[in-house]
């Protein structure tokens, strides 16, 4: 005959497992259900002793809430979906870290999902986690415009834009500011000697990329005004390393060369720098280079990467308490918040050739 084995998982001799109960610990704590319930819903209100004699019934018996029971008679699910253009991508990683060291102080924790720029995945993701009755979203929108999220503001879902600007009626936002990235890298470079530069892009449909093309261009039209400067451009459909190394040999064949790259990215940049090293093109002798990120590995490169910082985990906290302001505060008011870009000056940038 099987025998039932409660709270442990089974066995050669024991083939069926059954979930502990509120109950389980209610005897093991010598306390009623109701108490235990309270322990674990509202705290605040049980006497200390008893709070940690339920604890310790919980560790004991290694009791788990049923979560999804819990919604369903009204309480909080203490969950934030989060949901990126790129989960592979370090900025996005570090955001997440950011938003992740706020939210599970507060007994949160967070689902993260990656839409590869898709407005279907992003679709798909947030009903799976309204679904899930998560408590906010932290989100990246990987549509040009806001009109996919509006379900979002109607249902009252708390939501924050990540590295995204809204209207003051919309959502809350943290930002920063891609228009002045885009002219800080293109300054340099002019700054540097670089007449003929080509800013190399990712797909337009995204803020960021539109955002940094026009702070180039900014750049140019500033400076053009004492001597000539050229920005030609080259756009890509991802923002990635592999995208990176296969337009150098466009980049090569301009005619007349530019003597300067800057990218949309890091990890463009990287492929950038892969591609020209396995043509024997010297970086910065031949050609400089200049990301945008900042990320980790810049610095670590050879020759390491000039590039435009953006705090990244800095955003993520952010976001995290406009959401929580949003969560608890019934007078609360959407806000963007705004961080600086800076320009970081290592190897890969120099004066022209």
């Amino acid at each position: 005959m099987t025998r039932k084995n409660r709270g442990a998982p089974p066995t050669n001799e024991s083939r069926t497992w059954v979930p502990v109960t509120i109950r389980d610990v209610a005897k093991v704590a010598g306390v009623s259900t109701g108490t235990v319930s309270n322990v674990l819903n509202r705290p605040d209100i049980v006497a200390e002793a008893t709070r940690r004699r339920v604890l310790e019934a919980v560790e004991t018996t290694g009791f788990i809430r049923n979560t999804q029971a819990y919604q369903l008679r009204g309480g909080r699910s203490h969950t934030v979906g989060v949901v990126v253009l790129d989960v592979s991508n370090p900025f996005f990683t570090e955001m997440f870290r950011g938003a992740e060291s706020s939210l599970q102080a507060e007994g949160y924790v967070l689902m993260l999902a990656s839409t590869d720029d898709s407005v279907e995945r992003e679709a798909s993701f947030v009903r799976a986690m309204e679904e899930h009755r998560v408590e906010g979203i932290l989100i990246t929108p990987a549509a040009a415009d806001l009109e996919g999220l509006a379900g979002l503001r109607t249902r009252g879902v708390p939501t924050v834009l990540l590295d995204r600007k809204a209207a003051a009626d919309e959502f809350c936002s943290v930002t920063v500011d891609d228009v002045r990235g885009g002219e800080l890298a293109a300054r340099h470079l002019f700054d540097m000697g670089h007449t003929r530069i080509v800013f190399f892009n990712g797909p337009t449909t995204i803020r960021q990329c539109r955002d940094r093309r026009q702070g180039v261009r900014k750049a140019v039209r500033a400076l053009s005004k004492r001597s000539p400067r050229e920005a030609s451009e080259l756009s890509v459909g991802a923002l990635t390393v592999r995208h990176g190394e296969e337009v150098v040999e466009r980049i090569l064949s301009m005619v007349p060369r530019p003597t300067a790259v800057m990218c949309a990215n890091d990890l463009l940049a990287l492929g950038v720098l892969r591609g020209l090293a396995s043509r024997d093109v010297r970086v910065p002798e031949d050609l400089a280079v200049v990301g945008y990120d900042d990320l980790i590995f810049g610095s670590m490169l050879s020759p390491a990467l000039t590039s435009v910082r953006q705090p990244a985990f800095e955003l993520g906290v952010a976001a995290a308490e406009l959401l929580l302001d949003e969560v608890r505060n019934p007078e609360h008011r959407h806000r963007e918040v705004r961080f600086e870009p800076e320009l970081v000056v290592r190897a890969s940038s120099s004066t022209a050739p």
